[in-house]
């Protein structure tokens, strides 16, 4: 892909699934492991979007009410999902689909997301609370509660040390995460935050504002950084490049828009959804993002804002993040606060008339409904494995699938065409339970590794009380 100026390709990918709208915060993605996007929406599924040139899509059933919010695991082999069911669901994202569920709330939850090393989950609900569960024992760990209205949204620092919330409470608060208590809080009068997150090196946070605002802020010194207002609408969604210099928001105006941190600017204005936008996000390596809306369309856009190796930004932010403590920020230095009028000029793009559309064909389906366990507050010890659920049902093609077939579809067709359909649905079969064994392997190894050092600790314990009984006796 070339410049910015003419080159932003959005490719459009209809879900054909019954035109699910989609919610904020609905959106993740981590394309530089080759992981599928996921998808989350009001239609009570999430759906993994296989994003080759013949895609495929799996349909995971399993909330009961809408699905409010979802993402990846670190290592890409967990998926946590909320919902307005009250529940959060981890999921093993296989074509089996092996789900967990997690009691605790009562009321909707309205964000979830994994701590940097994938052992915990954040979840923020209506009920006012923030609860922070262990992936590896599906239990709870300990909830904090301060807001005095619903939790929009929970994030976890880049080093874990820190937890992110804001709620209609008009505040924006700070949490440490080991002693359980509220260390800082950003009160904004003008209207309530609906969206939080840390920027990549953990020392500023950014907020999506109700009254049309971005907002970031140095927790470190507790002072505005920045003040964006360049929407016409409330803002739903941001996410920063992983460069940490950039930083994209989703608004009700129907408008997604590219903001420079370092030149304290607005650089691009981006169109293409018929109506609010209410999610977006980068991919790890931050050379595309995906935006979806209430037009019931999830984009896919690619990127080129500079010529920097992104591998080496990232590797630069990884080593300053673990270095430092608690880590620092250096491209970004505690200015005054900056005010963007609504007047300010920005390359505006619209990719319906920049570019080819690029809308893809429906993919196949693959429904799984997973048999879910289910874990509560109340449990106390390790929940029950996930299990393996029956074989799921064979998907229908699209209607327009025989319309979008390409040459090599078919040639790939004609080379197969003598192996029966018995032997690929054993073959198929075959391949998904070797993954489920991969998997369960790597779940076993975990819980292991658990237990040797609960092991480790009580014999060390054992031998302070032995030692401490022989001084006695002395």
């Amino acid at each position: 892909m070339g410049g910015w100026g003419a080159a932003l390709l959005a490719r459009r990918m209809n879900p054909g699934l019954g035109r699910p709208r989609l919610e904020r915060g609905a959106l993740t993605g981590r394309s530089a492991h080759g992981l599928p996007a996921v998808t989350c929406s009001v239609d009570r599924l999430l759906i993994l979007w296989k994003l080759t040139t013949q895609c495929r899509a799996y349909r995971f059933e399993g909330h009961a009410e809408a699905v409010t919010s979802v993402d990846y695991s670190p290592d890409g082999q967990v998926l946590a999902s909320a919902s307005h069911d009250h529940t959060v669901r981890l999921w093993i994202p296989c074509i089996h689909g092996e789900s967990s569920v997690l009691k605790g709330h009562t009321a909707s939850v309205r964000s979830v997301s994994f701590s940097h090393d994938g052992y915990s989950v954040v979840s923020a609900s209506n009920d006012k609370l923030i609860k922070v569960w262990s992936v590896c024992y599906q239990r709870l760990l300990f909830t904090l509660f301060q807001h005095t209205g619903w939790v929009r949204c929970a994030k976890f620092s880049s080093d874990g040390r820190l937890i992110a919330s804001c709620g209609e409470d008009k505040s924006v608060l700070i949490w440490d995460t080991r002693d359980k208590v509220c260390v800082n809080s950003f009160s904004d009068y003008e209207g309530f935050a609906t969206f939080v997150d840390f920027n990549p090196s953990g020392t500023c946070i950014a907020s999506a504002g109700s009254n049309n605002t971005v907002k970031l802020w140095d927790i470190r010194t507790n002072k505005l950084l920045q003040h964006f207002k360049v929407h016409r609408a409330g803002v739903n969604c941001l996410s920063f490049h992983p460069s940490g210099n950039y930083l994209i928001t989703a608004s009700t105006d129907g408008t997604l828009k590219i903001l420079d941190l370092l030149g304290e600017r607005l650089i691009y204005t981006l169109h293409g959804h018929k109506g609010p936008v209410l999610c977006v996000a980068f991919s790890k390596c931050g050379e595309k993002f995906a935006s979806g809306g209430m037009d019931t369309q999830v984009f896919l856009w690619k990127t080129n804002f500079d010529t920097l190796d992104y591998e080496e930004v990232l590797k630069h932010n990884f080593r300053r993040t673990h270095i430092d403590d608690p880590p620092h920020l250096l491209d970004i230095y505690p200015r005054s606060s900056h005010l963007h009028d609504e007047n300010l000029n920005s390359i505006e793009v619209d990719p319906t008339f920049d570019v080819p559309d690029k809308h893809t064909p429906d993919p196949v389906v693959i429904n799984i409904r997973p048999v879910s366990c289910t874990c509560s507050t109340s449990g106390a010890g390790r929940s029950e494995e996930l299990r393996n659920p029956s074989a799921p049902s064979s998907a229908k093609s699209s209607k327009r699938k025989a319309e979008n077939e390409s040459e090599s579809a078919v040639g790939d067709v004609e080379q197969h065409a003598g192996i029966s359909s018995t032997l690929s649905r054993v073959l198929d079969r075959i391949v998904g339970q070797l993954h489920i064994l991969t998997l369960t392997i790597s779940v076993l190894e975990q819980r292991l590794t658990c237990t040797e050092d609960k092991l480790k600790e009580c014999i060390e314990d054992q031998q302070k009380m032995l030692r401490a009984n022989t001084t006695n006796k002395t």
